[in-house]
């Protein structure tokens, strides 16, 4: 039996950047991944301007592309493009990424265990006890960062008040698409499937291809995908490495992600941004706020700390969501607007916080898609 200050299960960007700073800070911390790595994770995997200001290392090693150009699409007819005089998002894969990131915790002092299950959790008043890879570990505190379908948020009963969509997506080699057209531009495709959109996503050999909605469009999440290949011209067989995944999108106020001994973070906690169905921000903030409250040795003021972090952006992204839902033209609209892509823009880099920031011509089409919301 060995103990450790922290296990963290689960060795995404959320678990390996709470792994960081809790090593940092002097904390004895096991990371331990089911997975062997490098492994392929689901995911576009774009970090914004926005998300970069959170992470806790250079990630300049495994960017693959930077994005400055937004195009925006709607049913695969109309479109826009606007461009930015700053990088939007940096392009990387997850299998290089979350790699690269269980590295750097290991750098920083963590123990890193992949290949490793970790069963039989049970949590008590002083401390948590798991198997990890078929060894026992105890542990001051537990950090469930397992993502949307682990096993740390059912054990300590916190899985509670979390919306789940889903996702399909898949690569296509850039011998089969205009690669000087998208090498710097990140394409959105509104009005399909519903509660959610298309995007291609440029990547190093190739561009990464996807959809995603509410839980309900699983089934023809396929058809979706084909009819937006097609819109590239682009054979649905040519796609390659399909995987679908889910979205986990936490209510406000409607989960509660701590308990005495437990902590959630990024997915696990269901922080994937409601809107955009990243959660690339979400799991280094996440991180970085659980590891402040585990080293005060205060984990129950990390449930407000991260309210107080997200719920405010959050709110918008839910809004803007039903807005897309119901009546995406008008959104397109809104989108193309003068002054609204500044927004958009400054949203991306992390220099405007929250819509509300918006003044001068870019304030009317903004508050249109509040009220589309509410409207039936």
């Amino acid at each position: 039996m060995r103990h450790v200050d922290v296990l963290v299960v689960g060795a995404g960007p959320a678990g390996s950047a709470t792994a960081i700073h809790l090593a940092r800070s002097g904390a004895s911390v096991l990371l331990a991944d089911r997975a062997t790595f490098p492994r392929d994770k689901a995911c576009g995997g774009g970090v914004t301007g926005r998300a970069l200001r959170q992470v806790p290392c250079d990630i300049t090693p495994v960017v693959e592309r930077v994005v400055d150009t937004f195009e925006l699409r709607l049913n695969h007819t109309r479109s826009f493009r606007r461009t930015s005089t700053a990088p939007l998002i940096l392009m990387t894969q997850r299998r290089r990424l979350d790699a690269f990131l269980a590295e750097q915790a290991v750098t920083a002092g963590a123990r890193f265990q992949d290949g490793a299950r970790v069963e039989n959790i049970v949590i008590g008043e002083v401390g948590v006890s798991a198997t990890v890879g078929g060894d026992t570990i105890t542990a001051d505190v537990l950090v469930g960062a397992d993502g949307a379908n682990g096993t740390v948020a059912k054990a300590a009963g916190l899985d509670a008040g979390i919306e789940r969509g889903v996702a399909l997506e898949g690569n296509v080699p850039w011998a089969v698409l205009d690669e000087e057209r998208y090498a710097t531009t990140a394409v959105v495709e509104v009005g399909a499937p519903a509660g959610g959109y298309g995007w291609l996503f440029p990547k190093g050999d190739h561009a990464n291809l996807g959809v995603g909605g509410w839980a309900t469009e699983g089934p023809r999440l396929r058809d979706h995908l084909a009819r937006l290949a097609h819109a590239y011209s682009v054979d649905p067989d040519a796609i390659t490495g399909l995987r679908g995944h889910r979205l986990p999108m936490r209510r406000i106020g409607a989960s509660t992600p701590a308990s005495r001994r437990v902590i959630l973070v990024g997915d696990a906690a269901g922080l994937v941004d409601p809107l955009s169905g990243d959660g690339m921000y979400e799991a280094f903030v996440s991180a970085r706020l659980a590891a402040e409250a585990i080293v005060a040795g205060a984990p129950e003021s990390y449930p407000a700390a991260l309210a107080d972090a997200l719920d405010h952006h959050a709110g918008a992204s839910w809004t803007a969501k039903q807005a897309l839902d119901r009546h995406p033209a008008v959104c397109f609209w809104a989108a193309r607007s003068p002054g609204v892509f500044g927004v958009v823009a400054g949203l991306l880099r992390g220099d405007v916080g929250h819509p509300d920031e918006a003044r001068g011509l870019a304030r009317p089409p903004l508050r249109l898609i509040s009220r589309v919301a509410r409207r039936r």
